[in-house]
């Protein structure tokens, strides 16, 4: 840093910045997907407590985590698929730091075990580390990594669709196998079915569906590719039934998911909207809620994405209130 010059300020734009820019190897035009697989594995760890101090060892659960990301998310044989590669290399990314064992030389180990014998443990700037205890910010990370480094641009995002179903067939496969339905917390491991990573990719999926725009009131407003106005919101709460099929999605602006959360309105099975009859509104520059009553919300183009009728049952019968 030159003489006068003030420091950057480590906030969410900062690390946002950061990780779209990681320093990774290219080969053939693709670029190596190591060091975002592994921050997001990191992240998910985060968010489902599994890694709740700021020291990032090489574990069983890290190293089975970056292997469920790296099976479906990375299609190309490209890549030899391994948590060594970006542990120790990430540390030129400038937020990432090594704490090595005693006798470590500072060459790159080949494999993991070599990796276990190097490394102590890894840890985030503290800045980062505070920013990925809050779930907005993650989110926002997460949505930074996969559209910086597994989705090319909003017009060719097939693969996003392919990598949500991809994420469902997993998650089902481990519901199965586990018996996780009724004993998805009885222990510390990573699960596919609760992955916030999961999550961002069922958002992206489903207002790509809706062409970026609110279903409810067809506001469309995109500032760059990781940020726009619309999420995309579950029909039946994530949280109860771990259900990511994109027909249990539908694409709404801040003010309408909220509402729909709330259950100031319902959707009918003709895909009509229902507005509750005691809102108390004033909307000088824009339609009031009710004055959508009736009217057919936004759908996608393709059948085999509609919001599924026994979703919308289930959201009238559980969440509206008339």
């Amino acid at each position: 840093m030159s003489t006068g010059q003030e420091p950057e300020n480590k906030n969410l734009a900062y690390y946002c910045k950061r990780f779209a820019n990681l320093g990774v190897n290219k080969q053939k035009g693709s670029k190596a997907p190591h060091k975002p697989i592994l921050l997001l594995s990191i992240i998910d760890l985060i968010a489902q407590g599994i890694i709740n101090e700021n020291q990032i060892y090489v574990s069983d659960n890290l190293l089975k985590t970056f292997e469920k990301y790296w099976n479906v998310l990375v299609a190309s044989d490209l890549w030899e698929k391994g948590l060594y590669y970006p542990f120790i290399r990430m540390k030129t990314d400038g937020f990432w730091h090594i704490t090595p064992k005693s006798g470590f030389k500072g060459s790159e180990p080949k494999t993991t075990n070599k990796l276990k014998e190097a490394v102590e443990y890894a840890s985030l700037d503290s800045e980062l580390f505070n920013l990925l205890q809050e779930p907005h910010y993650r989110a926002e990370l997460i949505d930074t990594l996969i559209a910086a480094w597994f989705s090319s641009n909003r017009d060719d995002i097939g693969d996003i669709l392919q990598v949500n179903q991809d994420f469902e067939n997993v998650a089902q496969a481990e519901t199965e196998i586990s018996g996780l339905a009724g004993n998805i917390d009885a222990e510390p491991r990573f699960y596919l079915t609760k992955s916030a990573v999961r999550n961002a990719i069922f958002r992206k999926a489903v207002v790509h569906t809706y062409d970026y725009k609110c279903a409810f009131c067809r506001l469309k407003v995109i500032r760059n590719f990781t940020q726009n106005i619309v999420d995309g919101s579950h029909i039946k709460p994530f949280s109860k039934f771990y259900d990511n099929q994109i027909n249990n999605g539908i694409s709404l602006c801040k003010n309408h998911h909220w509402a729909f959360d709330q259950g100031w309105f319902a959707i009918d099975d003709n895909y009509r909207i229902i507005v509750a009859n005691d809102l108390e509104e004033e909307s000088p520059n824009a339609r009031t809620m009710k004055d959508f009553h009736s009217e057919t919300i936004l759908l996608p183009s393709l059948d085999q994405y509609l919001p599924r009728l026994e979703s919308l049952h289930w959201h009238r019968v559980n969440v509206f209130r008339a």
